[in-house]
């Protein structure tokens, strides 16, 4: 059975407990698929409305790629715990002899590139979530307009966390090239996607 289909109190459970996975890079994950939820349940209340009769196909693009999304993102919260399962093989290999030593310093570079790459791939997801968030401030049901808020809340500490996860691996990388443009990579979805949720916020706080 996967992280995604445990129940709450059971994932609460085992996130609170001393295994060493799921850790913070599944935790961020979930934020980020709890925020898209928000978003396309704001869609299903919109959806259908008369009041919103003008804005029908926006709201219904918005929330055929919400679904996308979320599918997306719990799907991440199964694949960073892999990906950290992936490190944590690593120190079970032998390392007797300089060839068995040579080969787990291979396997630690390979498997925390994957580490790497897990979080990152996060970060893209959910920067394109809060682009789809902000297509939905002004034309959504209003009454649900706070939901909307939460959304980009979510969505932004998910990325946060993904983003310290990145960083913590590219820590321990020794190909200068890789770290180098993930950091700049990662810095610029960082930025791009903070600035996406502060504007969805504030324009939430002037609506309600």
């Amino acid at each position: 059975m996967g992280l995604v289909d445990l129940s709450l109190r059971d994932f609460a459970s085992v996130l609170g407990s001393d295994a060493p996975a799921p850790g913070g890079g599944s935790a961020a994950a979930l934020s980020g698929a709890n925020g898209i939820s928000l978003t396309k349940m704001v869609c299903e209340l919109t959806l259908g409305k008369k009041k919103y009769a003008d804005v029908q196909d926006v709201i219904a693009d918005i929330h055929h790629k919400s679904g996308i999304l979320q599918e997306q993102l719990l799907a991440a919260i199964d694949k960073d715990t892999e990906a950290f399962n992936l490190v944590s093989a690593v120190f079970e290999m032998p390392k007797e002899t300089d060839e068995e030593k040579a080969a787990r310093r291979a396997a630690m570079q390979s498997a925390l590139k994957e580490a790497a790459q897990s979080p990152y791939d996060m970060m893209l997801v959910m920067v394109e979530a809060l682009e789809v968030t902000r297509k939905a401030v002004g034309k959504s049901n209003t009454n649900a307009a706070s939901d909307l808020g939460v959304a980009a809340l979510s969505l932004k500490a998910g990325l946060q966390g993904a983003w310290l996860n990145v960083l913590i691996n590219l820590s321990g990388i020794k190909d200068d090239s890789f770290v180098t443009t993930y950091r700049q990579k990662g810095e610029e979805l960082l930025e791009r996607g903070c600035s996406l949720a502060d504007t969805i916020y504030e324009s939430i706080v002037d609506i309600v």
